[in-house]
């Protein structure tokens, strides 16, 4: 730390996973600023997302009660004064951390905290929309609850324990335990993912889970959206700056974005009841996922399909044609994500990893993590390409038919060809004579 600040360092090859580079939270600068509790009234005010964007307009439906997110990061200080009664639940998949995750862990100990307050932070001394106005971070989702898993990223896991291992983990028991929302402000500069992550984000996805994930950062040294944000179903998260164009250092691009959301000039939450001037697509995912629970909180019975359907479809449009690299469908608009016309569907428009893992894992799928009373998702047409060799919209089943009827066409057909070249070389010899005068005669047969 220099300054007062801590940049994350540039992504390097893991000696704990087959990612093509170690998973890393998706921050880009993070700006200490230790406030007192006494003095924390001017957090809440720089909070410019919650009218720029629609959701303190959506305050006036819900504030998210009754809908559990889990946050799946460096672990969650749940005794902050913004989060009091915020955590209703936790684990710790690494091995390293304490067994109700909320213990900071990994290179950035402090950026669970600071994701959480994001997405649901309560503030203090008032209610969000109440007078008097509430000291401290308040976040999207203010009523929500919060299930903490805690991983170590960013650096050598003291328990051995890999991410690949850490990731599906943390995904089937945020499921299990009734998350309706699943926050990974995380990301790696490979667009791949191991196949032991296959059937948990599967499993996510049949129990109508919906999934939000960071797009990363370029001020990281990374280049395009990494995984999770890659894995088909996996609303991914671009980052903005203060005037709601493309972030050049708290984003990425990738053909798998579906949102825009705000990634600069951010404030949140520390461990201790201090707070931190922010940036990163760590901050943009949380606020996405906030609006996800208001939805839900809104409509109960609302399949996560038709959740995901209602945030990009009601994305301001940005970037020309739409969906598109930077934007995905456009900016986040909370307040008509929950209150606009929107069409049902009945599958999502983000593609199906159902459909995905039948193309690209070669037409197996390993059943053994998914429920089996589980009824699988109905495979949606992708709008986008997603990661992994390019293959057509549709392929057919090959069928095996016997071999000997096939040599028999073959030869036949061979057979024939050498007839018609034979013939037709009969002719042009004949014509050549004739053109030369010669006096062709037919030879008489045998009787």
């Amino acid at each position: 730390m220099r300054n007062g600040s801590v940049r994350t360092a540039r992504a390097r090859p893991s000696r704990y996973g087959l990612l093509a580079a170690v998973l890393v939270p998706a921050l880009a600068a993070l700006n200490l600023v230790m406030v007192p509790a006494a003095q924390a009234d001017d957090i809440h005010d720089r909070e410019y997302w919650l009218a720029d964007y629609g959701i303190t307009k959506a305050w006036e439906t819900t504030k998210g009660a009754g809908v559990k997110v889990a946050v799946i990061d460096s672990g969650v200080d749940a005794s902050h004064q913004d989060l009091k009664d915020a955590v209703v639940g936790g684990t710790d998949v690494s091995g390293a951390g304490s067994a109700d995750g909320r213990q900071g862990l990994g290179a950035k100990p402090e950026h669970g905290t600071l994701v959480a307050s994001l997405l649901a932070g309560r503030g203090h001394g008032g209610a969000p929309t109440d007078s008097p106005k509430p000291d401290g971070v308040v976040g999207v989702a203010p009523e929500a609850s919060l299930l903490t898993v805690s991983t170590w990223l960013g650096s050598p896991n003291p328990a051995g324990k890999s991410t690949n291992d850490q990731i599906p983990a943390a995904v089937r028991w945020a499921v299990d335990n009734g998350a309706k929302v699943i926050n990974m402000s995380l990301t790696s500069s490979s667009p791949s993912w191991p196949q032991s992550w296959d059937d948990a984000f599967l499993y996510a996805e049949q129990h109508d889970v919906v999934m939000v994930a960071a797009a990363g950062n370029s001020e990281s040294g990374i280049s395009q959206v990494g995984a999770p944000a890659t894995i088909p179903g996996v609303v991914a998260v671009a980052g903005l700056n203060r005037d709601g164009q493309v972030s050049t250092s708290a984003s990425t691009q990738g053909i798998t974005i579906a949102v825009a959301a705000p990634a600069e000039k951010l404030v949140g939450a520390l461990p201790g009841n201090n707070y931190a001037d922010w940036s990163g697509s760590s901050g943009a995912a949380p606020i996405v996922s906030g609006v996800a629970a208001l939805i839900r909180a809104k409509y109960p019975t609302m399949p996560a399909a038709q959740v995901i359907n209602r945030i990009i479809r009601t994305a301001k449009p940005a970037g020309g044609a739409v969906p598109n690299s930077q934007y995905g469908w456009g900016i986040l608009d909370a307040a008509a994500a929950l209150s606009a016309d929107v069409a049902p569907v009945t599958v999502s428009p983000l593609p199906s990893l159902q459909e995905w893992i039948t193309i690209h894992r070669r037409g197996t799928q390993s059943t053994s993590a998914t429920d089996p009373s589980a009824t699988p998702s109905a495979p949606a047409t992708p709008t986008a390409p997603v990661a992994g060799p390019t293959v057509p919209a549709a392929i057919a089943p090959v069928q095996t038919a016997s071999a000997v009827p096939a040599l028999v066409v073959l030869g036949f057909g061979g057979l024939l060809l050498l007839v018609c070249a034979a013939g037709t070389w009969q002719v042009l010899r004949l014509r050549r004579r004739l053109a030369s005068g010669e006096t062709v005669t037919e030879k008489p047969r045998n009787t």
